[in-house]
């Protein structure tokens, strides 16, 4: 393996189709595409400031590195990336790739992040100003998130979440297969449009949550004041710890709680419209 020590590259493909790379102390200046089409790198206390760094790499290891706001869309089309203690300020990375773990990652502008990838798995990671992150994803395991911003995991497959806290408008829209354990989800609209969507010991903020949902499962969980009008239209089977704001016309299934502030039961409930709305 070669070894890179304490250089700075800039311009267009500096270190362009290589293979079996070590890098350390390297500055990536302002240009493109510095390591498109390598494999085998590992870049150790790395600083890339120049667009595209990463694009079209099998098999790659980031340690202490940088990616200011200049690397933008630095890790598309590639695969097996393992990434820690690393911060990344720049938007829109990761984008169709398979084979992601990331631990202990800063993303400070975590917009159009991780786009169509599969295969990810991720631990201690923040993301601000995360809006539409994970849209079109599958295979996704998660371990304490603190993430910022709406539109999260949009269009995904296959999810497990774990001792995370997301504040997000519009999550898990259009999922098939996602299960949030132990958590904390703030924002509007939560899951609409979902199917076998599954929420086990979570608190949940945010008006009208869990609707038009197939396949709803929630297993002690908790609702804030603000989290009404839930559950319209979904098939769903229920247990809530503590009150329920409101509820509105659940299409069928079953849901426990110690209470309810309304129950609303209108012309407009679908059928077969027998869901059990029960207390404890």
């Amino acid at each position: 393996m070669e070894h890179i020590i304490n250089q700075e590259f800039s311009g267009e493909r500096p270190l362009y189709c290589q293979h079996d790379l070590y890098l350390e102390g390297v500055t990536i200046h302002a240009g493109e595409s510095a390591l498109k089409e390598t494999s085998g790198i590992t870049a150790v206390r790395c600083t890339f400031e120049g667009k595209y760094p990463f694009w079209i790499c099998d098999g790659f290891t980031i340690r202490d590195c940088l990616f200011t706001e200049g690397a933008r869309a630095a890790l598309w089309y590639s695969r097996n990336l393992d990434m820690q203690n690393t911060r990344i300020e720049a938007p829109k990375m990761f984008r169709e790739m398979d084979g992601i773990v990331l631990k202990h990652v800063q993303l400070t502008n975590a917009q159009e992040t991780l786009w169509s990838c599969r295969n990810v798995d991720i631990e201690d990671v923040s993301a601000d100003h995360g809006d539409y992150i994970f849209m079109h994803s599958s295979d996704i395991k998660v371990r304490n998130l603190r993430l910022n911003g709406n539109y999260s995991f949009q269009w995904c497959r296959n999810v497990e979440i774990h001792d995370s806290i997301l504040n997000t408008k519009d999550a898990f829209w259009e999922t098939d297969n996602a299960t949030v354990y132990d958590s904390e989800i703030n924002g509007e609209y939560l899951g609409w449009h979902s199917r076998n969507l599954k929420l086990v010991r979570c608190h949940i903020t945010g008006t009208q949550p869990l609707c038009y949902i197939d396949g709803l499962i929630l297993e002690d969980c908790t609702f804030g004041a603000d989290a009404d009008r839930a559950f319209e239209y979904s098939s769903v089977h229920a247990t809530v710890n503590g009150t329920i704001t409101s509820v509105k016309n659940p299409r069928t299934g079953s849901i426990l709680a110690d209470g309810y502030g309304e129950i609303i039961l209108d012309e407009n409930c679908k059928a077969p419209g027998d869901c059990d709305i029960l207390t404890r």
